[in-house]
């Protein structure tokens, strides 16, 4: 009896996590700051939510990471140069070129961008399911500087109901193993 008692404890305690897991991984504190960062990876909800913090004002420049490499024949600091080309607020955009893959690596090219600019709070813009993960690790890589981070959410990538949709999933998994493995090895290193 005792040990029918435990299980169902553990399997209560498992799914009210597992309800919950998605919603974890989400942190949205954007606060005003000297300048905003808009990580490299998803290209439509990231951009389009740092033009909507820099349009409330929340700092006077922003910069979008790009990738150095191509697609197809393009060049994807290009692409990302073109599209500041065509916003009203040009003047206070800027590309960020990142030679790296991982987050971790990208704090070294958004230090070498930002830093010119001498700022002391920055705020970074990334997917929500990232949010968490990016702002331990920029944290914890630059800690000269004051992070706040501002969630972009993108429906067809991810939502809290994870366990409800193949994508929604897929991008919450991954992003606890990505998490943990971080926790566990990367932050140490």
């Amino acid at each position: 009896m005792r040990m029918l008692k435990f299980s169902l404890l553990i399997l209560i305690l498992a799914v009210a996590f597992g309800t919950q897991a998605a919603r974890f991984l989400t942190v949205d504190t954007a606060q005003p700051s000297d300048v905003i960062v808009v990580l490299a990876g998803e290209t439509i909800a990231r951009p389009a939510r740092g033009l909507e913090l820099l349009r409330q004002g929340l700092a006077p420049r922003l910069f979008f990471d790009a990738e150095t490499g191509r697609i197809f024949n393009s060049h994807l600091t290009d692409i990302a140069e073109q599209y500041i080309h065509d916003q009203p607020d040009a003047a206070k955009l800027a590309v960020c070129g990142i030679a790296s893959h991982s987050t971790q690596a990208e704090t070294i090219d958004v230090d070498r961008c930002i830093q010119p600019l001498h700022p002391h709070r920055v705020l970074l813009v990334t997917s929500d399911y990232h949010s968490r993960r990016a702002l331990l690790i920029f944290s914890r890589r630059l800690p000269q500087y004051q992070w706040t981070i501002a969630a972009a959410h993108n429906p067809e990538q991810f939502g809290n109901a994870w366990w409800t949709n193949r994508e929604w999933a897929k991008a919450t998994v991954e992003e606890w193993a990505k998490l943990f493995w971080w926790e566990a090895v990367d932050r140490w290193r």
